[in-house]
Formats: structure tokens, sequence, C-alpha cells
């Protein structure tokens, strides 16, 4: 079933190209993600800086509700191949970043970098919700994941080798290339006809939060997420401390952890969709959540098998949250406010692990991690156990289509 499934969504065209996409940016993306923060340090020599070359491309996911209301207002297959192509455009001009006085432009790109992937992944869950048989949204979330996880684990090391032998704008021409290659792969896509939002002026950003909040499927999906997420931005700040109190391992021994990680994500994606078929999205989602905070609490004892073992259980268990929340986004919104109401559940998913990450890193200096990561596994399994605790509104309840929606009304 998990095959045929799988074939099903590779032989639809307008998912297939999607997934090359997927592939075919996410290479670059995965490369310039680790080479941002190299090059802002050895332009600058600052530690903060670099830290901040990360954050900059996570800013833009602040706002989301607006960003997705110009992706409802634009037509999708425009949308994604303009963008692509203007990031291609701003990275190729990364080139000319060879100094510390230049660095401030290496910035503006990267916050636009943010901003395009905030109005594309809009774009593009309104571009499958309308294409993608409903039966088979969870495989493609599955496989989408799959594909951008499998990028990660190659695509910095072949990063890091372009960057210690060319420079950062190498890297960047690399992450270019691949937006234009990305921009042809959309430009293959069909161009469906879509009604356009029918909320007041006033009720324009506010529509995908309604959409949300109205939603007895998609507010505890997305609530029991944001919390989970946090706990991932808890976890994610105290990686290092791990590796260097826990294990007695040097700073490299993350990237092992993180390959581990990695490899379980890549894992799930398979998994994802004919789970999400035979189990209430509540159930899958508490599951993962459930085995996500285990994992946790583990990377408190100090032993090589268990993070190891930890690592895999995060990269298996933390995306099952992110596909079935928006998988629900997907089959259960109306098309005219779906990109407003992704970009809304994406940005109360991502800025909890953003604003984690930085009171994650004052928080290891004053809590023991042998305390701090078991607290944090705890929450995690709290917020599994309310989830399932109310399984009303199920995605079961309606497989073929969305439910009628308050920003409709």
């Amino acid at each position: 079933m998990t095959g045929s499934a799988t074939v099903r969504v590779l032989r639809d065209r307008t998912a297939g190209l999607f997934l090359a996409a997927v592939v075919v940016s996410g290479f670059g993306t995965s490369a310039m993600w680790l080479a941002a923060g190299v090059w802002v340090k050895s332009l600058t020599g600052s530690d903060s800086l670099a830290a901040l070359a990360v954050f900059a491309m996570w800013l833009p996911v602040l706002v989301g509700p607006a960003l997705g209301t110009v992706a409802d207002r634009l037509p999708g297959k425009k949308l994604l191949v303009g963008s692509n192509l203007v990031m291609a455009g701003l990275l190729a001009s990364l080139t000319a970043v060879d100094s510390a006085d230049r660095v401030w432009l290496l910035f503006a790109v990267l916050v636009m970098y943010g901003a395009s992937f905030v109005l594309m992944d809009a774009a593009e869950s309104a571009l499958v919700a309308g294409a993608v048989d409903a039966r088979l949204l969870g495989d493609f979330n599955g496989l989408r994941m799959m594909a951008g996880e499998g990028m990660k684990l190659l695509a910095p090391l072949a990063g890091a080798g372009l960057y210690a032998r060319f420079g950062g704008g190498a890297v960047a021409l690399l992450d270019a290339a691949s937006f234009v290659l990305a921009a042809g792969v959309c430009a293959l896509l069909p161009a469906p006809e879509r009604a356009a939002a029918r909320t007041g002026r006033r009720g324009e950003l506010t529509a995908g939060v309604r959409q949300v909040w109205g939603s007895p499927v998609l507010r505890p999906l997305v609530l029991a997420g944001s919390v989970t997420m946090l706990c991932a931005g808890l976890n994610g700040a105290a990686l290092y401390a791990v590796v260097d109190d826990s294990l007695g391992h040097s700073p490299t021994y993350a990237g092992v952890l993180y390959a581990v990680q990695g490899a379980g994500s890549v894992a799930v994606g398979l998994l994802a969709g004919p789970l999400l078929r035979r189990l209430p999205e509540r159930v899958f989602t508490a599951a993962g959540i459930a085995l996500f905070a285990v994992a946790v609490g583990a990377r408190a004892l100090p032993y090589d098998a268990v993070a190891l073992a930890a690592s895999a259980a995060v990269g298996v268990g933390l995306p099952c949250v992110l596909i079935a929340a928006m998988t629900a986004v997907q089959r259960e919104t109306p098309p005219s406010v779906l990109g407003r109401t992704a970009a809304t559940a994406n940005t109360l998913l991502m800025v909890p692990n953003a604003v984690a990450l930085a009171l994650g890193a004052g928080l290891i200096a004053l809590v023991d991690i042998r305390v701090l990561l078991p607290l944090v596994g705890a929450a995690a399994l709290a917020t599994a156990a309310l989830l399932v605790k109310g399984r009303r509104g199920r995605l079961t309840d309606s497989p073929t289509g969305p439910a009628h929606s308050p920003a409709e009304a």
C-alpha cells in the first residue's frame, strides 16, 4: 500500500514537479544555510553576527500572514517562477561581498531569502491542495519532507567543500543556479484558476488566523505543534552542551547527531502517508510528539548509544507534527484563503522554535542539561497527552474536501 500510494503521488504531474523543485532548490538552500554563518564569521570575526545570519532567514516568518495575503492575491505558478528567478539574481549579487563593510548586502539577501520561502510555501500549498488527491496529501507532504531532509544530509558537505576551496561567492552561485533550475521546473506546472478571496479589506491579514482558530481540526494541531516546536528549540539550543559536557566529544560530533536525525526524518517521510490514512490525525501527531519527548529526556543520559538513538527518534517524531499540520491545512482550508492560512500556520509553528533557540542559549548557562532536558521532555509529553484527550474533529470526517470555514463567511 505504501509503495502504490507513493507511485500514485509520483505519477501525478503536479506533485512530481513540486518534489523535483524541492530537490533542486533544497540542495542549494542547504548548502547556503551552512555557508552563510561561516561567511559572516570569516568576514567580521564576530560569533554574534554569524548567529544573526541564520536568524535573518527566520525573520520573515514573523510576518507570514501578510506574505500569505500576497500569495492569495497572485497566480501561484507565476509567483513561484518569479520568486525563484528573483532569488537567483539576488544570490548572484553576493559575489560582490568580499569584505566586512559589504556584509550588509549578505544580510539583506538572507532576509529576502526567508521572505521568498514563506511566499513560495504558501503558493505551493494552494496549488498542491487543488491538484493532488486529498487522500494522498499526507503521502505528498511526507515525500516533500523526505526530499528536503535528504538534501540536508548531502548538501552541507558539498557547500562546506565549495566554500573552503572557492569562498562564499561560489556557494551563492551554486544556490542561484538551483533557483534557476527550480524556476524552470515550476514553469512546467499547470496554472489552475483560483477563486478570488472574499474577505473585506480589514479582514485580509486576519483571515488565516480566523481559519486556524475557528477550525476544530486545525486549532489543536497547530497549538500542539507550536508547543512542540518551542520544546524543539530548547532541545536544539542544548545540543552542543550535550556533545561537550555530557558526551565529552568535540563540537564536530554534533554533525553526526544531525545526520542521524536527518536519516530518521527521511524514513518517516515514506511512512507518514499510510499512517495518516490509518490513524486519526491527533493520534498520529501525539505519537510523534511523545516519541520526540522521550528522546529529548533521554539526551540527558551520558551515553553515545543513547544519544544516537535519541537523535534518530527526534528525526522520526518531530516531522510528524509538521506533516500532519500542513496536511490538515491543505484539506480543511478553502482555496481563497489557503495561502494566508498556510503562512499563518507556518508562523505559529516556526516562530516558537526560533524564540526558544535564543532563550535556550541563555538557559543552558543557568540550568544543568540533566535537569533542563527532562523538563522539556515532560512538557512535550504533556502536550501529547492533552492532544489525544480531545480527539473530536478529525480530517477523516471530511476526506475529500475542505470543511466550511469561518474565513469564508
